[in-house]
């Protein structure tokens, strides 16, 4: 099991940290998108329980985004902790309207320092289209679309190579960062509250 290291600072405060649902924060490959997983237990991706804990623990309010059926939204979403805002998809991707649904969801008065986090393509033009910062999800996402045993089963070359035609296709996307999955994450918030520092923008 991969654990996430405590997010560093003092960095600039991030304003709220939205997830993907399915491929992101459970479901790992997304495979609940191309197939009925109703019966199936549904576990959260590595890095996902420590890094919600992580971003409890500094005050960082999150919500999590699907544009799969509520019922399904709602089935993969049992194993996560509470205090995480459903935001379940009311608009269709890859408008901007989702992302600013789910802040305001959470109250949060402003787009400075609000980043979604995602391994869907279309989420992450949603979130670039709402002005956030975005990290992609190489490894865990739609784009490699393995469920955990079929990627384990791949030889190193294999995965890397899978690896490296998603994160292409995701810089190829517009967005600021990827990283393999979500046990990756608190150094790749941290590099973008420096970059915030330096008075870059999303």
């Amino acid at each position: 099991m991969l654990h996430a290291a405590p997010l560093p600072g003092p960095v600039p405060t991030l304003t709220a940290v939205l997830f993907g649902l399915s491929g992101c924060l459970v479901d790992f490959g997304a495979r609940t998108r191309h197939q009925d997983a109703g019966g199936e237990t549904i576990h959260t991706t590595p890095g996902a329980l420590d890094i919600l804990n992580a971003l409890r623990s500094q005050g960082i309010p999150c919500a999590w985004l699907d544009e799969l059926a509520a019922d399904t939204c709602t089935h993969l979403a049992q194993s996560l902790p509470e205090g995480i805002v459903a935001a379940p998809n009311q608009h269709p991707w890859p408008t901007p309207h989702a992302c600013w649904a789910a802040l305001m969801a959470l109250n949060v008065e402003r787009l400075d320092g609000c980043v979604l986090v995602s391994g869907e393509p279309r989420l992450l033009q949603s979130g670039l289209n709402a002005g956030l910062w975005t990290i992609g999800l190489a490894s865990c996402g739609s784009l490699c679309g393995l469920a955990p045993s079929q990627w384990q089963a791949l030889s190193q070359q294999e995965r890397e190579q899978k690896r490296g035609k998603a994160t292409l296709q995701l810089f190829n996307l517009g967005v600021h960062s990827v990283i393999d999955h979500l046990g990756d994450l608190p150094t790749c918030l941290a590099d973008i509250s420096l970059r915030r520092l330096k008075g870059e923008k999303p």
